[in-house]
């Protein structure tokens, strides 16, 4: 079962990969500071939807298509990113307790936090691009990635390992 999910997430990366102008976005240096809304998926095409108040990854077919969540996305500094969804009213955070960093979505305007860099923190996400792909490393939390679990339907969270299970690359395509 786990040699079939995989060869055909490579399958998938490859197509994607060959087929990079259908996946590529803007470059965000040229975002300026204006909110752009993206649909968001991960390697293995898990793309993100609410659940009980919650953000996850899994497969939507069919009629739960309309389920998707866009990611709103405001470019603060080249690298740098705050990430919402709902039209930009729930905002993904980093809080960290102990030695775990927890992924939140806060109910925040995306906007707002655009113009208060010093409350905007831990909301802020270092993007890196890689190819056709990106990640996403908490500016409060260094070390930390936004990440989705192999297992479909799981909750979308934030990492500090690169573990065979865990999914820190993303591919975005603008709405």
């Amino acid at each position: 079962m786990k040699l079939g999910v995989c060869l055909r997430g490579s399958l998938i990366a490859f197509l994607l990969f060959s087929f990079h102008s259908e996946t590529a976005s803007l470059p965000f240096k040229e975002m300026g500071s204006r909110k752009q809304t993206y649909r968001i998926w991960d390697v293995y095409q898990k793309i993100f939807y609410m659940r009980n108040n919650q953000l996850v990854a899994g497969y939507l077919q069919g009629q739960n298509t309309n389920l998707e969540e866009k990611i709103d996305m405001i470019s603060i500094e080249p690298h740098s990113v705050l990430l919402g969804i709902h039209d930009g009213s729930l905002c993904l955070s980093c809080v960290k307790s102990g030695n775990t960093a927890h992924l939140q979505l806060e109910e925040v305007n995306i906007a707002d936090l655009d113009k208060d860099r010093n409350r905007s923190k831990r909301f802020t996400f270092i993007k890196t691009e890689n190819g056709s792909t990106s990640s996403f490393e908490s500016a409060a939390c260094p070390g930390w990635f936004l990440c989705t679990q192999m297992e479909a339907d799981q909750p979308v969270g934030l990492c500090n390992t690169q573990e065979e299970n865990i999914i820190t690359k993303f591919y975005f395509q603008m709405e």
